[in-house]
């Protein structure tokens, strides 16, 4: 009966390390690792099927980034990129 209690205790615990949870998290990272490649396959189709409609892909990648920004790091970086054209004269 002891036998049994410790090998219990040692596939639920290894090393002071609860293998039950350290698998759980590993799955889940796995899981979404799968998912973010078929997000990433999914994100690639709308690109693709943008193309074929005539737009251009790395201007609408472009959006997006600005999307994500507050107003006023858009407004810095215009601002910045006017003041560098001028300088060289553009």
């Amino acid at each position: 009966m002891l036998a049994t209690i410790e090998t219990q205790e040692t596939e639920a615990q290894v090393g002071g390390i609860a293998a039950d949870r350290l698998r759980s998290i590993i799955e889940r990272v796995e899981r979404l690792e799968e998912e973010r490649k078929a997000l990433a396959s999914d994100i690639k189709d709308i690109f693709t099927e943008a193309k074929s409609a005539g737009f251009d892909v790395r201007t609408i990648k472009q959006i997006i980034r600005l999307r994500k920004q507050e107003p006023a790091e858009i407004e810095e970086q215009e601002t910045l990129l006017d003041i560098y054209r001028r300088a060289l004269g553009m």
